[in-house]
């Protein structure tokens, strides 16, 4: 629910403070920019340019509800809810005050409402460019506010306003995350590793995780976040069918690359069943001040 969150939103053009008004059917800021609250409970938030990408469609969305509901990624999952509450506990925040999560890229919201579930109190935020996303997010959670932003641009958040961002396979903004975590504040980022989905890519002609991609991810943060401790390894083996398959590759950069033909006719040559690897790496990063 957007009203858990309003407190810490920004117009997207100019930083200043939202406020809900006609009830709770549109935000409002101080310089008199107006965003409607749509009829399923999210909003949009971008600057006068508008977005520039649609994000994932229906069809992805949907494989992606699919598959996570299935608890294939738990042990994701799970490191992500746990390095979350890590950074939160660690935050010392007062008892008056209830944390506030972001996830950007959040999709349905499968992560962030896990995260929510695990940490009393806390509220909130999951930020995607995705309009059917952003549908899957208003319902995910009672905590949970829906945003549609790009996180390439400004974020809508205000200066020092968020106790902790994860970030799960999805682009970051090193500069923005800085300027909206509050003192304590981390960044939580899961990437995928060589070897994750291995078994798949050959015969499905699936395109590879980017080699150096943490390094780069290291490399644009430098100036504004450092790591902190040790980054952590994640890796299990999922046994998945074809259904599941299907979903997993619906939910990927890939269902963007192979048509329709094409992976059905891949699909077909599996096996019915498979065990599949999956690896990423966690790592969390704060603030350089």
């Amino acid at each position: 629910m957007l009203s858990h969150i309003v407190h810490v939103l920004s117009d997207p053009t100019d930083g200043t403070p939202l406020r809900f008004e006609d009830g709770e059917s549109r935000l409002v800021s101080e310089s008199g920019h107006s965003y409607d609250v749509a009829k399923q409970g999210y909003v949009t938030l971008a600057g006068g340019a508008g977005l520039k990408h649609d994000g994932d469609d229906l069809d992805m969305v949907r494989s992606r509800e699919a598959f996570l509901s299935h608890g294939h990624f738990a042990p994701f999952v799970e490191a992500v809810t746990a390095a979350v509450q890590d950074v939160v506990e660690a935050a010392g925040l007062p008892e008056d005050r209830d944390p506030v999560i972001v996830e950007v890229g959040a999709g349905t919201g499968y992560y962030l409402a896990h995260t929510l579930d695990s940490i009393t109190g806390a509220v909130g935020v999951g930020l995607d460019i995705s309009q059917p996303a952003a549908k899957h997010l208003a319902k995910c959670h009672d905590r949970v506010g829906a945003v549609i932003a790009d996180v390439w641009e400004r974020l809508p958040f205000q200066d020092d306003s968020v106790d902790a961002i994860s970030v799960v396979f999805a682009p970051r903004n090193p500069a923005e995350f800085r300027r909206i975590l509050a003192p304590g504040g981390e960044v939580v980022v899961l990437t995928p590793q060589a070897g994750h989905l291995k078994e798949l890519r050959e015969p499905l002609g699936l395109l590879d995780v980017e080699p150096g991609k943490v390094e780069r991810m290291l490399e644009q943060a430098e100036g504004y976040l450092e790591p902190v401790g040790e980054p952590e390894i994640v890796e299990f083996t999922m046994r998945l069918d074809k259904a599941a398959i299907t979903d997993q590759i619906g939910m990927s950069p890939s269902a963007r690359h192979i048509d329709a033909a094409t992976l059905e006719e891949r699909l077909a040559n599996l096996p019915q069943s498979m065990d599949i690897t999956a690896v990423a790496r966690l790592d969390r990063l704060r603030p350089v001040r």
